[in-house]
């Protein structure tokens, strides 16, 4: 699971169609997730040329915490567009 999109790092390096990937979930508390989001060339691509890091709520009653994530991510404006892969 990941989301592809177009992604510009902040050094102006941008990757059409960019492997966006949920890595290191971390549960903070029984309510709080924080994960990694590294971003690859592609899906094949094994270095990450940029990383994000997320917090959002979690429901231990939902679905796994990976889900949720991305669940999250697909609320927030720069991920509008996004696709599934």
């Amino acid at each position: 699971m990941a989301l592809k999109k177009t992604a510009t790092t902040k050094h102006g390096f941008e990757a059409t169609d960019a492997y966006h990937r949920v890595e290191g979930v971390r549960l903070e508390t029984k309510t709080k997730i924080t994960f990694q989001l590294r971003l690859y060339k592609s899906q094949s691509s094994e270095v990450a040329f940029a990383d994000e890091f997320f917090s959002c709520d979690y429901d231990l009653m939902g679905e796994n915490p990976i889900k949720q994530a991305y669940q999250y991510l697909r609320t927030l404006p720069e991920f509008t567009g996004a696709f599934d892969c």
